[in-house]
Order: structure tokens, then C-alpha cells, then sequence
């Protein structure tokens, strides 16, 4: 289990615990945080994902295979699907870092959009 992944359970499990203080209105809005946070994790290590796989498009571009067993659009479509794969692998373990980053930007941004709206109602 990578870094990443315990530091999210464990934001997660001490989200939880202070939903265990806290009385029944707060305890549904800190649930909806919760579930928030953890869409926002999932989000993050998807955009990892991706911007992984893009980086990592050139690197197989100048691979040439030979028929009859490489080539073609089928080779095509295979290498973009183990390309996300690959993607998907490194963003999950941690190794790269940006989904953290990008997490926590999103927070933060979440966090401004919802003082500006209590901001307007008030």
C-alpha cells in the first residue's frame, strides 16, 4: 500500500471520527464533506492517470513492429489501452505525486466557492 493511499484513509477514518462528536446537522454536513473529499481524491489520482499516460506517449511512439504479429490499428488500440493502464498503475501507487497536489488545489478551490456563495447569501 503506498503512502498516498494510507494518508487518504486516514483522513477519512479521522473525518469520520469527528462526525462522531459533532450533533445530527453536522454530522450530515460533515457525511456530505466526506464523500466530497473522497470524490475529489478520486478525481485527482484520475487526472494523474491521464496526464501519466500523455507523458508517457512518447516514449512508445518511436516503437516499430513487424508483421505479422505487430502493426496495425489493432496494435494502435492496444498500445493506447496499455498506455492507460500504465497511467493508472503509477498514479494509484503515489510515485509521481501530482494527484496530491491536485487534490489539494481542489480543496482549496471548493473551499473558496463555498465562502463566496455564503458571502452572497448573506
Amino acid at each position: 500500500m503506498s503512502g498516498n493511499t494510507i494518508t487518504g484513509q486516514n483522513d477519512t477514518t479521522i473525518a469520520m471520527m469527528q462526525m462522531a462528536q459533532k450533533s445530527g446537522t453536522d454530522i450530515a454536513t460533515q457525511l456530505k464533506n466526506t464523500k466530497q473529499l473522497d470524490k475529489i481524491s478520486e478525481k485527482a489520482e484520475e487526472f494523474e492517470a491521464i496526464f501519466i499516460a500523455e507523458m508517457m506517449k512518447p516514449m512508445f511512439e518511436g516503437i516499430s513492429t513487424e508483421a505479422p504479429f505487430g502493426g496495425g490499428k489493432g496494435e494502435e488500440i492496444f498500445r493506447g489501452m496499455l498506455l492507460q493502464e500504465y497511467g493508472k498503475s503509477l498514479a494509484h501507487s503515489g510515485s509521481v505525486g501530482i494527484a496530491h497536489a491536485v487534490k489539494q488545489e481542489l480543496i482549496r478551490t471548493q473551499a473558496q466557492a463555498e465562502t463566496d456563495r455564503q458571502a452572497q447569501e448573506q
